[in-house]
């Protein structure tokens, strides 16, 4: 990944995977709203699009746009189209005022708003059918142009048959190491030197702590309780642990009630920090066999390694650790791959302990059984949990063939390794350097 020199270098516009869907969202709404974590791109992807930029936290300019977006909002809307309306959460008065703008006429693409939680804001409307929202991430490797993206996802769907034997990815481990670390945020891919572009987590990661929490709604949060949780969510990234266990873990170090750790988890889901991911509880097994605990992600890995407080030469004598912290990477870019897709991810687990790290369905009904191994010595483990499962389901369908369950249109296993190539099974064994949307 190349770095700007001592002068400088702009950096020209990546094109986001988003812009897909965008495309498509302009031809039937007159506005769309992103939503996603602060510094993921939201501005200057939006921003590409638009004739008039009004930007609600310039201090220039603040003071005025808010008087005049509460008084008469029409004004700032009557400009030049498309608009970009950004941090518009600083005058809601603008949702309803776009609302309206969008009745008046058959506007297509003609305003952008964009915000960094998913805290409902109070207006009288809703924005259904003229607004449309879009969430959107960090970087995925193909965006950030690190993956050589010789494989689509897209393609594999359309054709399971795709031979991918023999694709090389460009990545080793350590540049993994490091993209992990660094995260996908666009403003480190423009920093003069790789310590610097680590930094940029680093730096969010102490924004949250300290500003996010409490700016997102005016309630004063305690700091330390921040770290303590994103720290918890950090050792215990892409595991199964149980809520009791997290919070016993954070109250070790600090003491702190059920109740406030709810409050807390809930504001750095809405601050797209952390998420959780459901389980997929298919009739392959007895009801009683199914669990169904949450998995627990960052939105960015890059978060959690700024929690741990680690630098990338940490994971070399941790790789079981840095294994977890791939998965999360995994599973950003999964989302933002699959998004155009209408792509949903979950995870399998039962009590006798067979599970698959990612169940990929599509808005279409087909679905991809995906298994995570950052090296080669568990791909093998990973080939089994995939034929397992669907061989449950075969045997389901079998004994209950009136409401069949639809069988998987794709086994993968997602891996940190060099090669991609498929087993006489039909399992594609395909590495992240590789993939894109």
């Amino acid at each position: 990944m190349p770095y700007n020199n001592d002068e400088g270098i702009v950096m020209n516009y990546l094109k986001r995977i988003v812009d897909k869907e965008i495309d498509i969202k302009i031809g039937a709404f007159g506005a769309i709203q992103l939503v996603g974590p602060k510094g993921c791109g939201k501005t200057r992807t939006a921003s590409e699009r638009c004739r008039t930029i009004f930007e609600f936290q310039n201090e220039d300019e603040r003071q005025d746009l808010l008087d005049i977006a509460a008084t008469k909002p029409s004004i700032l809307l009557s400009r030049d189209k498309p608009i970009l309306l950004d941090e518009w959460q600083d005058a809601p008065q603008m949702w309803g005022a776009v609302r309206n703008a969008c009745d008046k006429e058959d506007l297509f693409g003609a305003f952008y708003l964009t915000g960094s939680t998913s805290k409902p804001i109070n207006t009288p409307h809703t924005g259904t059918l003229r607004i449309s929202t879009i969430e959107m991430l960090p970087m995925s490797l193909y965006e950030s142009k690190e993956s050589n993206g010789k494989i689509s996802l897209a393609d594999l769907f359309n054709n399971p048959k795709l031979d991918v034997t023999g694709i090389e990815s460009d990545l080793t481990v350590e540049d993994l190491l490091f993209a992990c670390c660094r995260g996908g945020w666009p403003r480190s891919l423009i920093a003069k030197n790789k310590e610097s572009a680590l930094s940029v987590a680093k730096d969010a990661y102490k924004q949250i702590c300290k500003k996010d929490m409490t700016s997102i709604d005016g309630v004063k949060r305690n700091p330390d309780w921040v770290e303590a949780i994103l720290k918890s969510y950090a050792r215990n990234i892409a595991t199964l642990s149980k809520k009791n266990v997290l919070v016993k873990d954070v109250i070790t170090s600090l003491p702190m009630s059920e109740d406030t750790y709810d409050t807390y988890v809930e504001k750095l889901k809405e601050l797209y920090v952390i998420t959780d991911v459901n389980a997929w509880c298919p009739q392959i097994r007895n009801k009683k066999s199914l669990r169904a605990p949450k998995k627990h992600m960052f939105i960015d890995p890059s978060i959690a390694v700024a929690a741990l407080g680690v630098s990338p030469d940490y994971f070399l004598n941790d790789f079981d650790m840095f294994g977890h912290i791939f998965e999360s990477l995994v599973y950003r870019d999964l989302l933002a791959y699959s998004s155009a897709l209408g792509g949903k991810f979950e995870h399998y687990h039962d009590k006798y302990d067979l599970e698959v790290d990612g169940v990929l369905h599509l808005e279409d009904g087909r679905y991809a059984l995906i298994e995570i191994k950052l090296g080669s010595n568990h791909i093998q483990e990973g080939i089994d949990n995939l034929l397992k499962v669907k061989n449950l389901i075969r045997k389901a369908n079998a004994e209950n063939n009136k409401l069949p369950i639809r069988e998987p249109d794709l086994m993968i296993i997602i891996t940190g390794g060099k090669y991609a190539k498929e087993t006489e099974e039909g399992v594609k064994i395909i590495p992240i350097g590789c993939l894109k949307d």
